[in-house]
């Protein structure tokens, strides 16, 4: 398995399994956006099962405010209960969906170099 460090304008958040501590962790994650917006955004969701509708639309929120930033936003490690639930609200093609951190990491690589 290789194991590779994340650029340091890579944001990595491993989010909770319950509901409340995830918007918790999307309210202070917003707030450190708002002071440093020239970072990518990876959200690790290995503990997460389900996801709830505020939530979703805290993701949507953080999304466009990255896109607008020419920044990414990665998902790692969504369960297949939790896609569903992007998947049947039609959500599923606004969010990229990575399992293998291998492949975040080249992701982001890639849109680094591309940048310079």
């Amino acid at each position: 398995m290789e194991n590779h460090r994340l650029p340091e304008n890579v944001i990595l958040i491993k989010l909770s399994s319950c509901d409340p501590k995830i918007a918790e962790e999307l309210k202070e994650l917003n707030e450190t956006l708002s002071q440093k917006s020239d970072c990518d955004v990876v959200l690790d969701f290995s503990y997460v099962e389900i996801i709830n509708s505020s939530n979703i639309s805290n993701l949507l929120i953080l999304r466009s405010f990255l896109e607008n930033n020419g920044r990414k936003l990665i998902f790692h490690n969504v369960k297949t209960i939790a896609k569903c639930i992007f998947v049947v609200a039609g959500l599923a093609d606004y969010f990229v969906f990575m399992d293998d951190m291998n492949d975040v990491f080249k992701a982001i690589q890639k849109e680094t170099c591309t940048k310079k």
